[in-house]
């Protein structure tokens, strides 16, 4: 098992990715911390892992990644339950979608929010620690596509997801003294909830149905099929393992060849 003996932090564990993330992690022998903001999702997730591998030791807690008293906390709290930590995947994230003419600053605000200053929240508690520790640490942040290539409508959302990508090289130039390796995940078009919101959304917006919408992404995708979320999984998983020790800074895309860059 490449995790064994790990223990890790994961947020937004409650659905898609990072319900998939925190399956293939305990799989792979690893003890996990699980929050996401609906904590119950998180429970469900934290009860199929027991399933998974019986005798992991998982924990569960609610987290608004916005919220840097309460991300500090669940480090905390994540480190008094299993021990240490050796490992984080900050995957919480959110998505919305309008033209820039029409888009609000409140949806700014909530995608910059969640999926960039989220992220900055999260690594800093987690570095803190292993700095404390130290052992050094690993830690895996979910970017996007769209953080390398823009898209019609996500202008809001791919200014995150690149800033995401920026923050992550600066992290890993910053703590690669200390043993710490930080890399990001882009997946592309994947099969989750928020992609069927989406798939919604941007076919009202184009005033085409979702099937077009779906056949786009299709045409788009050289391997020919939508993503699973534990396609995603298992890069992460790599990318936490012994196997990418020589590994940091890097965005590594998982997009079916979508973009290659």
């Amino acid at each position: 098992m490449l995790l064994e003996g790990l223990n890790g932090f994961i947020t937004g564990a409650g659905a898609g990715i990072g319900r998939a993330i925190a399956l293939q992690m305990v799989r792979e022998g690893a003890d996990l911390y699980l929050t996401d903001l609906n904590e119950e999702a998180a429970r469900q997730v934290a009860r199929k892992a027991q399933e998974v591998r019986a005798g992991a030791r998982i924990f569960t807690a609610q987290l608004d990644v916005r919220d840097a008293a309460g991300v500090a906390s669940c480090i905390n709290e994540a480190c008094q339950h299993l021990g240490n930590l050796h490992l984080a995947v900050n995957n919480a994230g959110v998505s919305s979608m309008e033209q820039v003419v029409d888009l609000t600053e409140e949806a700014w605000d909530f995608n910059m929010d969640v999926n960039a200053k989220g992220i900055f929240l999260c690594c800093q508690a987690e570095v803190r620690t292993f700095l404390a520790q130290g052992q050094g640490g690993r830690i895996v942040n979910l970017a996007s596509m769209a953080g390398k290539k823009a898209a019609p409508l996500l202008a809001h959302y791919s200014a995150s997801k690149f800033a995401v990508i920026g923050f992550t090289q600066a992290l890993a130039l910053e703590t690669a003294s200390a043993h710490i390796r930080a890399n990001a995940v882009c997946p592309g078009y994947v099969r989750t909830s928020m992609q069927e919101r989406e798939v919604i959304w941007e076919a009202n917006l184009r005033g085409i149905s979702p099937e077009e919408v779906i056949n786009d992404y299709l045409r788009a995708i050289p391997l020919g099929r939508l993503e699973e979320p534990e396609d995603v999984a298992r890069v992460v998983v790599f990318l936490l393992s012994d196997y990418a020790a020589y590994m940091t800074g890097q965005a590594i895309n998982v997009t079916g060849g979508s973009i290659m860059f």
